[in-house]
This record gives structure tokens, sequence and C-alpha cells, in this order.
């Protein structure tokens, strides 16, 4: 799972920090940012602000984005790709 902020709806409200402080911060400009292994990705609108999510943090990551008052908290899934009982990859057929 992966998590990113659209800092253009951000409220600054600090409810995603309450919720998994390890996955969101609030930077000097009152908006909230996302970190990666403690690192804070600050590339607004770019690739660079899409941070991976611990398994640990995944549950607390979702209550986040449910509860947040701007709604800026986007998350992306990975569905894992199909398999055929031949072991070939469904999504070729």
């Amino acid at each position: 799972m992966r998590v990113w902020i659209d800092q253009d709806l951000c409220t600054g409200d600090g409810l995603c920090v309450d919720h998994c402080h390890d996955v969101f911060v609030l930077l000097e400009d009152g908006i909230a940012y996302v970190a990666e292994d403690g690192e804070v990705l600050n590339d607004p609108g770019g690739s660079g602000s899409l941070a991976w999510v611990s398994p640990r943090h995944e549950r607390s990551v979702i209550e986040a984005a449910e509860v947040c008052p701007g709604e800026c908290i986007f998350i992306e899934v990975e569905v894992p790709a199909l398999v055929a009982a031949d072991g070939s990859d469904e999504a070729a057929a």
C-alpha cells in the first residue's frame, strides 16, 4: 500500500499525525506531508510524494484518511497479478 497527500486540499488539522505519526508529518507551512522511513517526502503533486506504508501502519493510515476533514489523503493499493493454474500470467491472456 502507498499513500500521498494533496497539499492543495490539506486543512492542516493534523488528525493524520494523531492517527499515524510514523507516516504523516506537519511541516512549518502548517500542511501535512507523508514520510517514508523517517524521511519527509516533500514533492507536492509529484511521484516523490508517494510513500510506501509498512503493513503495521496500514490500518492507521486508512483511519487517518477516513477522518481527514480535507479529504486529501489518497491510498493506492496494489492488486496482485492473477496466476492461472498452469502458472501462466492471467493478465497476459
